[in-house]
């Protein structure tokens, strides 16, 4: 699967109507962007439908779910989606599955305990459900949303790799050094096309205040070095500055690069838009970003 060095990562992909979202991934794919991911979380549409309409609206990017939930389909369900878009759309499609969030799974009506057991479990029941399933020339690469090094070696060991969210450069290189050599690793990185620091950080904590009240990100933050008055008030700037890359065009370009350096194999970058996101902003920043990140 070549899917480039950078790719997209947005919310709004999974929640504008079909017709925008065709659009913008056409344009993403236009822009040369290897990749386009759709998230599952409030408000979002189903992912792997969603995935289909987007593949069937693009010619060459490919579409990754980031991250489809196990805990919302069960495991046969889950391999027979990506067969049939491994099959229909063969090198184009990346399946990525996470345990998600205590409140997000509980407020579904399922039990969140044990996340790392039940990923293992899960896996497993994958893979038999394989045994039942058509087998696409080219099989679906299956990739974890994984952040401490207990997921990050299932990742290794039971999944084709790793994708990682709300993270930086270092924990890129601590993932790598768990992955080893080959498994992907494929982390998201937000992204803001603004100078002046005070507004920068702004539109930052904005997006960051959400993450900083789930209890996976904490806790992952909290090994890298982060403290209590760190990811408090919506993050110290030290915080800010870590997780979201704002500034000049070169300046994202440069936190990108970053990643590659630390051993990622292919970054998506989730611009960050004042207010609420805005895939018609999101546009405008991936425009202008395209030349310099050498797309």
């Amino acid at each position: 699967m070549d899917i480039g060095r950078v790719g997209v990562w947005h919310p709004m992909i999974s929640k504008a109507p079909a017709e925008e979202a065709r659009r913008a991934a056409a344009e993403i794919e236009s822009l040369g962007y290897g990749s386009l991911w759709v998230n599952e979380g409030m408000g979002s549409k189903e992912p792997l439908v969603m995935s289909a309409v987007l593949l069937a609206a693009t010619r060459r990017i490919a579409v990754g779910t980031g991250i489809a939930n196990l805990w919302v389909r069960d495991a046969t369900a889950m391999a027979a989606g990506a067969a049939a878009l491994g099959d229909a759309f063969p090198d184009r499609f990346l399946l990525g599955i996470g345990v998600s969030h205590a409140p997000l799974v509980t407020g579904r009506g399922h039990d969140y305990a044990k996340p790392l057991a039940a990923m293992r479990t899960y896996l497993a029941a994958m893979e038999q459900a394989d045994q039942t399933l058509p087998v696409p020339s080219t099989p679906a690469p299956r990739i974890l949303a994984a952040l401490r090094p207990k997921m990050l070696e299932l990742s290794r060991d039971l999944a084709d790799g790793a994708h990682s969210y709300f993270v930086p450069p270092e924990h890129t290189a601590q993932a790598r050094r768990i992955l080893g050599p080959g498994p992907l690793l494929i982390p998201e990185q937000a992204v803001v096309l603004e100078s002046d620091p005070a507004r920068a950080r702004e539109i930052a904590r904005a997006h960051m205040s959400h993450y900083l009240t789930l209890t996976n990100y904490l806790n992952n933050l909290r090994t890298l070095g982060f403290t209590d008055e760190d990811v408090a008030g919506g993050g110290s700037d030290r915080l800010v500055d870590a997780i979201v890359a704002w500034g000049s065009a070169d300046a994202i370009t440069k936190r990108v690069h970053d990643h590659l350096d630390a051993g990622a194999d292919h970054v998506v970058i989730q611009p960050l838009s004042p207010d609420t996101p805005d895939l018609a902003h999101a546009l405008t920043q991936l425009t202008e970003l395209a030349q310099p990140l050498g797309l």
